[in-house]
């Protein structure tokens, strides 16, 4: 990399766009579920290799389980149902729309 050109940082899930509504974001709560990281940690102003490594240690937590909701243990599956259900709730009130995103997506 060019030393002139310095990695973007991340703005943090409170102000990620689409009310956290991204992959980043769906990271930062998969970690949030898992406690890498304390519910707390917005990853404001992390870099993206810090992200991907956070990415990582989320994947191979989801791989224990098979990638499926359905197979966390109950203490987790309901971490992860607060979580989300407080994450959706809060985007769509910043005027997030699943709908939009999934038009977006089609062919």
């Amino acid at each position: 990399m060019n030393d002139n050109v310095r990695e973007r940082k991340y703005a943090g899930i409170n102000d990620d766009i689409n009310g956290g509504m991204t992959d980043t974001g769906k990271v930062i709560r998969d970690a949030w579920v898992f406690e890498i990281i304390p519910e707390t940690e917005t990853c404001e102003g992390w870099l993206s290799t810090a992200i991907q490594e956070l990415w990582d240690k989320t994947s191979k937590e989801w791989e224990k389980y098979g990638f499926l909701i359905s197979n966390l243990p109950e203490e987790k599956k309901q971490r992860f149902q607060r979580i989300q259900s407080a994450a959706i709730k809060r985007a769509k009130a910043e005027g997030w729309d699943p709908e939009k995103d999934i038009e977006n997506d089609s062919p």
